[in-house]
């Protein structure tokens, strides 16, 4: 048997193996937090742009959205302006929320429309602006000090969380056989502009689409245990007992809660995969060993 035989036979192996998962997910949205080194290596940016073209044209909705600290961080810098950062937030006021603006919802977004366009989709881009789909208000944080006994609250500025998700215009761009790329930029009543951490908005959107997946995107193999063993499929239960113990903490523990709380209003798995995999959406959809970890509500 010939090598390019070989070749072709472990293609159509890996075409069969996709095969169910093809049928399971055909007319089911997935939403994707797109994020991380797969944003920033020209390799891992191309491979994820083929993933979401090759999702659409076998019946999957995808709805990615997406993050940008560093794009943000570097344009900062360049116009010498400062950056404060509490508790992993960046303090944010109307001059940085311009550029913040200015980077998501153009460059980033446009960018990530343009990649996807050409390798052959149909995307659309938006923030959460547009149709007044993200609706937000200030985040507040607290701060205790052993000095002072009642709690300091932190004003972030244009730091927001989600208050409501009017998910029409998403509808109706998935209906349409677009693909939507959303920047996590809010609007409050008042009119100001929200900066939103992704990992939250692609939660919330899975939440209200009632998607059968949110997948986050990241730069780890997913959750580790405490001998940094990989964990795959965990229910809710477990997951609460692993935050509890502590096994979750630090920069993960925001995104497990951020999948756990889909799971448990409605959102059928999550998923916390490596984005600096080649095609890891692929092989988590479409392989039966998966990269990362799946959060299910039980």
């Amino acid at each position: 048997m010939t090598l390019k035989t070989e070749s072709a036979k472990s293609i159509a192996h890996i075409l069969i193996e996709a095969l169910p998962y093809i049928r399971r997910f055909s007319g089911k949205t997935i939403v994707i937090k797109y994020g991380g080194n797969a944003m920033v290596d020209e390799r891992l940016k191309s491979g994820f742009a083929r993933d979401v073209v090759l999702m659409k044209l076998v019946g999957i909705n995808p709805v990615v959205v997406h993050g940008g600290g560093p794009q943000i961080g570097h344009l900062l810098e360049r116009l010498g302006k400062n950056t404060e950062f509490i508790q992993g937030m960046r303090v944010t006021d109307s001059e940085t929320m311009d550029v913040v603006e200015m980077v998501l919802g153009g460059l980033v977004n446009k960018e990530i429309v343009n990649l996807i366009n050409r390798h052959g989709g149909a995307a659309v881009g938006l923030t959460g602006k547009d149709g007044d789909l993200i609706r937000a208000r200030q985040l507040k944080i607290e701060r205790r000090t052993p000095e002072v006994e009642a709690p300091e609250l932190i004003d972030l500025g244009h730091v927001g969380e989600v208050e409501s998700i009017d998910a029409a215009v998403v509808d109706m761009l998935v209906q349409g056989d677009f693909i939507p790329v959303i920047a996590p930029i809010g609007v409050g009543e008042d009119g100001r502009s929200y900066n939103i951490n992704a990992d939250l908005v692609a939660g919330k959107v899975a939440e209200v689409l009632q998607a059968e997946k949110l997948i986050l995107l990241t730069n780890t193999p997913g959750l580790l245990d405490g001998d940094g063993r990989l964990l795959t499929g965990l229910g809710s239960e477990q997951v609460d007992e692993l935050i509890a113990d502590g096994t979750i903490h630090g920069g993960m523990l925001p995104k497990i809660v951020c999948a756990l709380e889909a799971v448990k209003s409605g959102v059928t798995t999550s998923h916390i995969i490596d984005g600096r995999v080649e095609h890891a959406v692929l092989l988590e959809l479409f392989t039966d060993e998966g990269v990362g970890t799946l959060i299910r509500s039980r």
